[in-house]
């Protein structure tokens, strides 16, 4: 059995989940990132999509994350999320309101760094809407 370690999930509004896991899989800025016990000293960003959680008693919990960043040590995980929400509790309306929001901030950028950090934004709600809700 898999050693297991503290993490904990954590938004503005409230701690949602504080467990011991043996796993926990994380949308990286730079590519999804798997985290187990005795992971090497890490702190990433995190761009929207799903956080996955093998809890110590093998159970999974899928959650959706807006954004944040994670500090990884070895014998925990904390991700700060600038906003989170379990998949099973996901309202469609709210993934389309701030699809919308991303659409208007891109066509509202003024420069081309701005028009550049709105599209990878879209982007990313984008595919996590078509990963969390198909049609």
């Amino acid at each position: 059995m898999a050693d297991s370690f503290n993490f904990e999930l954590v938004s503005p509004e409230k701690l949602l989940l504080s467990a011991s896991v043996t796993e926990v899989v994380i949308p990286g800025m730079e590519g999804e990132m798997t985290v187990m016990a005795h992971h090497a000293p890490t702190m990433t960003t995190i761009k929207p999509g799903v956080v996955t959680v093998v809890m110590a008693d093998g159970r999974s919990e899928r959650y959706v994350v807006f954004g944040g960043f994670a500090d990884i040590v070895p014998d925990g995980c904390t991700l700060l999320a600038e906003s989170a929400v379990a998949v099973a509790d996901i309202d469609r309306d709210d993934l389309a309101r701030r699809l919308q929001d991303a659409r208007e901030d891109f066509n509202d950028a003024t420069t081309d760094s701005g028009k550049q950090k709105a599209q990878q934004y879209l982007d990313q709600l984008t595919t996590l809407n078509g990963a969390i809700l198909p049609a």
